[in-house]
């Protein structure tokens, strides 16, 4: 057992947001960031009956500062965005959507509301480097079949975004990142290389060892650099892998993530103040501005 490459082990926490509950890993008070990756959340899982009230739809809202990834196992997500997109997203298939200098966007069940069935799936923040935080925004659709997939005894991985042990996937990223989806066999195992700085393991089905420490569905082993890990499946499991280089401290504020302060206080001001475009192909409702929670934040890194 080499526990002493494990940092830290992040439990969700467990939100309700009324439809079904989310559990979020990332912010967490002891460890905001891993590389890049500022935000992580499982949606799910849940079996949703028809008739799903409209309530549950993400409606309009900002970004700045990041891009996102929504990823799911199963069930089905209606996309629309300020840059024109209209896309659903399926099991296995990477809707990627960088806000850059900024973008809103909506998160629709429509199928899910016409025929009912499961939800789950995970989604991702990146933020951008100091020098790609202010650029246009944008949003990129690829088929589950794009992406990489590797095959090692009963471990099936495929590599969402960024490069892993040699291999590279056609999603585009914007600084040294990975992100991984491993299925695994009872009783198979894998390795995860130590070729970036800050890695992290989270385990989204059945239980696994990492680095020799148990760990359960819902928790993020986030790795300590330098060396290689393994995972090891004592039963069936899903596991995603993440991490890259860091692109240094980020304030976060709502829905908006930054190098500067005053960036976030300038988004927050063209939101409630209806300066941002709202979606081309979705209605004109939205999210309005939240009050801002009690003093300066501290900047996350």
């Amino acid at each position: 057992m080499d526990t002493a490459m494990i940092e830290l082990v992040i439990p969700q926490r467990r939100r309700d947001l009324g439809a079904f509950e989310v559990g979020r890993v990332l912010p967490f008070a002891r460890r905001r960031m891993v590389g890049p990756y500022i935000f992580f959340d499982r949606m799910g899982p849940k079996d949703l009956e028809a008739g799903l009230p409209e309530e549950a739809d993400v409606r309009p809202h900002p970004h700045i500062g990041l891009s996102t990834i929504t990823y799911l196992y199963e069930g089905e997500i209606m996309h629309r965005d300020s840059v024109g997109s209209e896309q659903p997203v399926r099991p296995g298939e990477v809707n990627w959507m960088t806000a850059g200098h900024g973008i809103t966007h909506s998160e629709r069940f429509e199928r899910l509301r016409r025929e009912g069935g499961p939800l789950d799936g995970v989604q991702l923040w990146v933020a951008l480097p100091d020098e790609r935080e202010e650029m246009d925004p944008g949003f990129w659709h690829y088929s589950s079949d794009a992406l990489p997939v590797v095959h090692d005894g009963g471990v099936t991985g495929r590599l969402i975004a960024g490069r892993l042990a040699g291999i590279a996937s056609p999603v585009k990223v914007d600084s040294p990142q990975f992100y991984m989806h491993w299925q695994l066999q009872a009783g198979s195992r894998t390795s995860l290389p130590a070729e970036y700085s800050e890695r992290a393991v989270y385990v989204a089905r059945g239980v696994v060892d990492v680095a020799g420490q148990r760990l359960e569905v819902g928790s993020m082993a986030v790795l300590a650099p330098g060396k290689a890990a393994t995972i090891a499946a004592h039963t069936d499991a899903v596991v995603m892998a993440l991490g890259g280089e860091p692109v240094g401290p980020r304030y976060i504020d709502w829905n908006f993530v930054s190098s500067s302060k005053e960036r976030i206080d300038q988004a927050r001001a063209d939101w409630a103040a209806g300066r941002m475009k709202l979606p081309d192909l979705d209605n004109e409702e939205f999210i309005p501005l939240p009050p801002k929670l009690g003093a300066a934040p501290e900047p996350m890194s």
